[in-house]
């Protein structure tokens, strides 16, 4: 089982990234047109407001965990659980579609 502050830390970046969604996506579309024209003095300060929100609210520092474990490594998106999970529920039964392999 991870630690209970990981997964609420976890939880704690996941409502960052869903509070300042609209606003990232706006900046980012406001840059990308603005490079697009050239203008790189209005390019510098939008990019100076991407910088000021909050470093846990990119999307890109959301770990996927098991719901079940809240093990960070060893995760299948398809199923959402970690590794050792999803060995245990196979072998139960517990997951339509798994097939234990043997040769």
């Amino acid at each position: 089982m991870a630690k209970k502050s990981m997964i609420e830390r976890e939880k704690k970046r996941l409502s960052l990234v869903n509070r300042y969604l609209s606003k990232r996506s706006d900046l980012k579309s406001q840059l990308k047109e603005k490079g697009a024209k050239g203008l790189f003095k209005e390019q510098f300060e939008i990019s100076a407001q991407l910088q000021k929100l909050p470093r846990n609210s990119s999307k890109t520092r959301v770990h996927n965990r098991c719901f079940v474990t809240g093990r960070s490594k060893g995760y299948f998106r398809d199923f959402g659980l970690s590794r050792h999970v999803l060995r245990e529920w196979g072998h139960a039964c517990l997951l339509p579609g798994l097939l234990k392999a043997s040769w």
